[in-house]
């Protein structure tokens, strides 16, 4: 069966649907600087504009399942993408960081809907010896999108303003909703809705449990983790409502979180899966641009541009894997990218002081065909035995785990990073003493007071405490990932429905 033009244009609108919403959670990251600026506020602050949309998106998107329940799949995705673009609008012509504040938070609780029901629709749109390509597809938007955020980001508030990283919205937005609204339409889509009761106790448990999980993550490296009691306070607060939440939604008739899915067994590897190879792959996304930006002399465009390589060979290894997935195993699909995004971190974790931006770009493409290997299968294996009125809301808490994934890579990364650079700088200063030829030969031939020398040394010792941490970073990333062979062939074989 051949692709029609419907079939293309309707996968675009979808594409271009999930791609903007995952690319405003990092866009604006190299723009917190400027927004602070204009609004008079510390930069610490600013770290807000990130974490108001992240809390917000997190507790709305267990929900999914509930509201497709209650409004059917293609009104919520084309009402949700019309009140991302009008919110992104209002981010936009923001006139003071509360008002900005609001339009993220209202952001994060539209753009939720967005993400799951552009799976669910592009499933149910694709017919069956095609829903591997489409899978292929949608994953390739959602990796891509995090990885080119800081290009994009960069390259408009360089350029333009940071408002406009989300005037470039608008457009996108309209045509995403016209396009699916009209598509579905003329192909006589009918939407099962039935007014499910709203619980009102588990959704106050969801969103007490994950706000206070989510806040944590974005705030601890701030916060310096444990050592402040508001962290502490979060930490009890999230576990102790997320548990509650578990048992009081395993008694409903009507959840508003189905946490039921993960008994069944590829459901349930699959999510643990993609959650941690989400801090695996997130961790090494993370860092690498901030080494490069704070110790290396990089601008964030250059960065950006240096480490956008990691998304341009998934664009090319989605498609290739989408067309021939249906007739492979998708858990021995997702092995071998296992293993070979741990070669290849393995192989090309020894960045050195003058490493160049060709090298790393060759690095981060390499690691991209395996992260693209075994990201994409991962989507067909969960998703597998999932019945057709569950897939919206297996699909939402599948990229809720993906999101707190994220969350946890980026946390982790920030704080075993710094405890690495410290680390590396203890052990390299015990290695400069009087006693040592070399430090003794190199003192001598500097030129300046003997402070301006140390002062030297300590900032050689410092950038190359941070670049073997780095490494130790992208190593370790690669070493995770194949603790998770064994739980990948536990999963049955999988064809989605």
């Amino acid at each position: 069966m051949g692709i029609s033009f419907e079939l293309i244009l309707a996968t675009l609108a979808l594409a271009i649907g999930s791609f903007m919403n995952v690319l405003d959670s990092t866009i604006v990251n190299v723009s917190l600087t400027h927004i602070a600026g204009d609004f008079g506020i510390a930069p610490t602050q600013g770290t807000w504009v990130i974490t108001s949309y992240a809390v917000s998106e997190a507790i709305f998107l267990p929900l999914i399942g509930w509201l497709t329940k209650r409004f059917g799949i293609v009104k919520q995705y084309t009402v949700a993408t019309l009140l991302f673009t009008t919110a992104s609008m209002l981010c936009g012509i923001s006139f003071s960081f509360g008002f900005l504040l609001f339009a993220r938070v209202l952001q994060g609780i539209v753009g939720a809907s967005m993400i799951p029901l552009s799976q669910t629709l592009m499933l149910s749109f694709y017919p069956k010896e095609k829903k591997a390509m489409a899978l292929g597809i949608w994953s390739m938007t959602v990796v891509l999108a995090p990885v080119l955020g800081p290009v994009i980001g960069g390259w408009i508030t360089d350029s333009f303003s940071w408002r406009w990283c989300f005037y470039i919205n608008l457009p996108f937005g309209i045509i995403s909703t016209f396009i699916v609204h009209s598509i579905f339409k003329k192909k006589g889509y009918k939407d099962k809705t039935e007014k499910v009761p709203i619980d009102k106790w588990g959704l106050i448990f969801l969103a007490l449990g994950i706000s206070s999980l989510q806040i944590m993550l974005d705030k601890g490296n701030d916060l310096d983790w444990f050592s402040s009691p508001f962290i502490i306070i979060l930490a009890l607060t999230s576990f102790i409502f997320i548990v509650i939440l578990v048992i009081w939604e395993w008694h409903q008739d009507n959840p508003v979180v189905n946490v039921k899915l993960f008994l069944n067994r590829n459901f349930a590897i699959g999510a643990v899966s993609l959650s941690i190879s989400s801090i695996a792959f997130f961790s090494s996304v993370v860092v690498i641009p901030l080494w490069l930006q704070n110790y290396m002399g990089y601008t964030a465009l250059q960065s950006g541009m240096t480490t956008s390589t990691l998304g341009l060979s998934i664009l090319f290894t989605a498609p290739i894997l989408g067309s021939i997935l249906n007739r492979l195993d998708a858990r021995k699909v997702v092995v071998a990218g296992f293993i070979l995004f741990s070669i290849t971190a393995v192989l090309t974790g020894n960045y050195t002081p003058d490493v160049t931006p060709a090298y790393i770009s060759v690095s981060r493409f390499l690691t991209g065909i395996g992260l693209g290997m075994f990201f994409i299968p991962l989507n067909t294996i969960t998703l597998s035995n999932i019945q057709p009125e569950d897939m919206a809301g297996a699909s939402g808490l599948y990229n809720f785990t993906r999101n707190i994934g994220n969350s946890f890579g980026t946390s982790l990364a920030i704080n075993f990073w710094d405890h690495r650079i410290s680390i590396h700088h203890q052990d390299l200063v015990a290695s400069i003493n009087n006693g040592n030829p070399n430090y003794v030969n190199y003192i001598h031939q500097m030129n300046g007071p003997i402070q301006t020398k140390l002062a030297l040394i300590n900032q050689m010792i410092t950038e190359q405490s941070a670049l073997m941490g780095v490494n130790d970073i992208i190593i370790g990333s690669g070493l995770m990932i194949l603790f998770l062979i064994p739980l990948i062939f536990m999963a049955r074989k999988s064809i989605v429905k």
